[in-house]
């Protein structure tokens, strides 16, 4: 009344929902406009301010100055810690769900072995060796992509970021652009690490073997890059609308057969470009050249969205480093493969370094997606801001302890049926070696629990470092999985020629 003051009471909670709900695009460029005491809010404003906000996947990786608060409240960030309050998902449930696309990606990599098993003799392996070394720097590049698309979905679907129909087609066109962006740059990268890698071995690096290299290397990783992305958006969303969790399946539908898929365009083209490579050497140049000329193209459709836009600026350092990490990896294959005596590991080394890398990857989705919900960037739970302890990786009671306990106790029996798989793939007549497989789970054992207590300790520095953990951790623990993976097995091999055995009986 008067020149009084209008006043309106406001709990904290509510004051920071109207504050979260202004979207980050219609923010002025100098920061967030603060409401003073002296200011009247109208009805008409308020109502405005409440209308439901459009995510990004990106959001808590912006400036935490827009953040100021958490959308939830301390005791419910309590009662949700560590997933313990998040939605309730029995042990029934998860394992079922976990188990059929595990399956299935364990299926995919046994066929991958089988494959590069027998592609292994084409001329263009026996002539090109450093394809060997691109084969788990390929692999590894596709999954890397793959999984960190499919969690970042994962997180947008689970966060409600995806309800409105033009943001999740601007979001989901804008990932995708910016994966067939990554997929090309990686690829090229790629090829330029085998041949450095072989050429530091070997001492030498003929011009047309690098022209090679890169060209299969490219073609390879965009073919594949694109096929494989317009599967994983339809599995994401055809999950979501089925009430399952895409954290538990999403990660290893993603590398189902896709191992598979990517192996057979490698082989194919590296072969098919080995075949004219004499006479039409230009032709190799041309399809460098036509798949860079792309690359303005991906910038711009990527740069449309600000969950894309950002990861363009930033998403680069993990994808590169995991790079190079599984190129190391596949230079230890090489050596490994050229010993005669060593030459079987061929077979297993697709299935233990993608096996690893699909089970670490739902985890670190489920904790990323855990993270997101109830955490602003930069803060963790209590349990997390000590010292590492690998014991509170697997014993707890939230979901996420429940989930690595289940995701260790399926690498025995899983790995099992891989290598019966195998047995049965290669005709059934002989068996493995008792010491073999002992061997084999030994070392998938260990691979898979030293993956997990990474991504318990790695996830939480990234999201206290404010990293969203969807982009930065899958490709390094993916990477780590196959470089391990690569030197275990290689140990294990090498025991087995020590003491004799052949690895069948």
């Amino acid at each position: 009344k008067g020149n009084k003051e209008k006043t309106y009471i406001m709990s904290p909670l509510t004051v920071a929902d109207i504050y979260r709900s202004i979207p980050s695009s219609s923010q002025p460029s100098g920061g967030p406009k603060h409401l003073s005491s002296n200011e009247n809010i109208s009805p008409v404003d308020a109502s405005i301010h409440y209308e439901p906000q459009e995510y990004t996947e990106t959001d808590f990786l912006l400036p935490s100055k827009l953040y100021g608060t958490s959308g939830v409240s301390g005791s419910r960030r309590a009662k949700h810690a560590d997933g313990a309050g998040a939605p309730a998902e029995t042990i029934c449930s998860m394992v079922l769900q976990i188990l059929v696309p595990f399956l299935l990606a364990g299926f995919g990599t046994v066929s991958a072995g089988m494959l590069l098993d027998v592609v292994q003799n084409w001329d263009v392996f026996q002539e090109v060796t450093e394809l060997l070394i691109l084969v788990p720097a390929v692999l590894g590049m596709k999954g890397n992509l793959e999984m960190t698309l499919a969690s970042r979905l994962s997180t947008a679907v689970n966060a409600g970021k995806m309800e409105p129909a033009s943001e999740k087609w601007m979001l989901i066109v804008g990932n995708l652009a910016l994966k067939q962006l990554q997929a090309t740059v990686l690829g090229l990268l790629a090829s330029m690490m085998a041949a450095l890698l072989g050429w530091m071995a070997e001492g030498q690096m003929p011009a047309h073997h690098v022209v090679l290299l890169c060209s299969a290397s490219v073609s390879t990783a965009f073919m594949a890059s694109l096929l494989q992305g317009i599967i994983m958006v339809g599995v994401i969303i055809g999950s979501h609308r089925l009430g399952i969790n895409p954290d538990n399946v999403a990660t290893p539908m993603a590398a189902s057969f896709g191992d598979l898929i990517t192996l057979a365009l490698l082989a194919c083209l590296s072969q098919w470009f080995f075949s004219f490579m004499e006479l039409y050497s230009y032709v190799l140049y041309l399809v460098d050249l036509l798949f860079l000329c792309l690359i303005p193209l991906w910038v711009v459709i990527a740069s449309k969205h600000p969950a894309s836009n950002l990861l363009l600026r930033t998403g680069w350092e993990p994808i590169i480093t995991a790079m190079v990490i599984s190129s190391i990896g596949g230079l230890i294959l090489d050596k490994t493969v050229s010993d005669p005596n060593l030459a079987g590991i061929i077979v297993y080394a697709p299935v233990i370094n993608g096996i690893g890398g699909n089970l670490v990857s739902i985890q670190s989705s489920r904790i990323s997606t855990n993270l997101h919900l109830y955490y602003p960037p930069g803060e963790v739970p209590e349990d997390r801001r000590s010292c590492f302890n690998p014991c509170r990786t697997f014993f707890g009671s939230g979901a996420n302890h429940r989930s690595a306990q289940v995701l260790l106790l399926l690498v025995i029996p899983g790995q099992l049926v891989f290598l019966h798989a195998i047995h049965l793939i290669k005709g059934g007549h002989t068996l493995p070696s008792p010491l073999l497989t002992v061997s084999f789970l030994s070392a998938s054992l260990i691979q898979v629990f030293s993956l997990l207590c990474i991504a318990d300790c790695m996830v939480h520095a990234l999201w206290r470092r404010s990293k969203d953990p969807d982009s930065y951790s899958i490709p390094y623990l993916t990477a780590l999985g196959d470089l391990l993976g690569t030197a275990l097995l290689s140990l294990a091999f090498l025991m087995l020629w020590c003491v004799g055995d052949s690895g069948s009986v």
